[in-house]
């Protein structure tokens, strides 16, 4: 807007927002940055009263300023996405949150909380002990327990101690800290098979028959005892449910299976799927709890092969659960 009513930009702008404000059904200003917010208030605090004919004239200039308008864009990385949603590749989109991140034109730590868990491992393996903890500090719970956990043991003491030195950081410092965290992300080699090799062979594992499942993990011991624990960390079996699944989540994974196939699947008769299933049944009301029981004995004795097809399938259910982010496996214990 042009300045021929005596005020400043900043006082017609402070004048058209006052006039806004008295519509509820407006509403933007959320839109202005930190600082473009303060300063407005700041100007509004100064003025007092402005007359009807200034108050027309400021009017009528925005107007003639928004009549000359021919197309607008967002100004900003997170609008211009919005505004061309699906329109836009998810590569081309991480591709210009990843240099916007980079620039330093948005928080290099929404892009940090979304590495994988093996590029947060490895930077925490990499990294300064007092950058560690920082990053420890700034991950959601989740992801900062399953990277502490991948640390050596002496590693992990160091970064536990330095912990207690990052209360007093700065926003600013932790900005910083986050870019380098960033650029360190991107100069970690990326592999062409994305997931690691143990979550790929546990997952194979996952669907194995019980004693084709111990006769590869007994091989894998011979040959690489590492990676056989890998595998094994990787594995989620039915027997595992109750050191892995939270109590409140087990009435939701009994609504995904057919009563029939829960049915077979608490009929093992391994100590520890009994455990399992054991497990499951303490957690649902005692009505369904016990119609499940009298059902499990009518069967009388199944094939182990419709009970391992039967514990599949509640795996199967948990893990697409898991995929759309229905419940959260609990972190698997080193003795298991």
């Amino acid at each position: 807007m042009s300045n021929q009513i005596g005020l400043s930009q900043r006082q017609k702008a402070a004048v058209i927002v006052r006039l806004l404000l008295d519509d509820d059904e407006v509403s933007g200003l959320d839109r202005l940055t930190a600082d473009d917010q303060t300063l407005l208030a700041q100007e509004m605090v100064g003025m007092q009263l402005v007359d009807r004919h200034t108050r027309d004239a400021v009017i009528t200039e925005f107007c003639d300023s928004l009549e000359s308008v021919g197309v607008t864009f967002p100004g900003g990385l997170d609008g211009t996405l919005a505004m061309l949603g699906t329109r836009l590749s998810d590569d081309s989109s991480d591709r210009l949150q990843r240099a916007a991140a980079i620039a330093g034109k948005s928080d290099p730590w929404v892009r940090l909380c979304k590495l994988p868990k093996d590029s947060l491992i490895a930077l925490a393996t990499s990294e300064s002990i007092e950058l560690v903890a920082l990053m420890l500090s700034k991950l959601p719970v989740e992801a900062a327990s399953a990277t502490f956990m991948g640390l050596s043991r002496d590693r992990a003491r160091a970064v536990a101690q330095a912990m207690s030195m990052t209360s007093g950081v700065t926003p600013e410092a932790l900005r910083r800290v986050g870019l380098v965290l960033l650029q360190a992300a991107e100069a970690l080699p990326k592999p062409a098979i994305p997931t690691p090799a143990t979550d790929r062979m546990g997952a194979i594992l996952n669907f194995a028959t019980a004693d084709l499942r111990d006769e590869v993990l007994g091989a894998l011991d011979e040959r690489d005892v590492d990676f056989a624990d890998g595998v094994r960390r990787a594995i989620f079996i039915f027997a595992h449910i109750p050191d892995r699944i939270e109590p409140r989540d087990v009435p939701r994974i009994v609504r995904e299976l057919d009563q029939p196939v829960l049915v077979r699947a608490l009929s093992g008769t391994a100590e520890a799927d009994v455990a399992a299933a054991d497990f499951i049944l303490s957690n649902l009301s005692q009505r369904m709890a016990d119609g499940l029981r009298e059902e499990r004995e009518a069967l009388g004795r199944l094939r182990p092969k419709d009970v391992d097809e039967a514990m599949t399938e509640v795996v199967s259910a948990i893990r697409r659960l898991e995929e759309t982010s229905q419940l959260t496996l609990r972190l698997p214990q080193d003795d298991e």
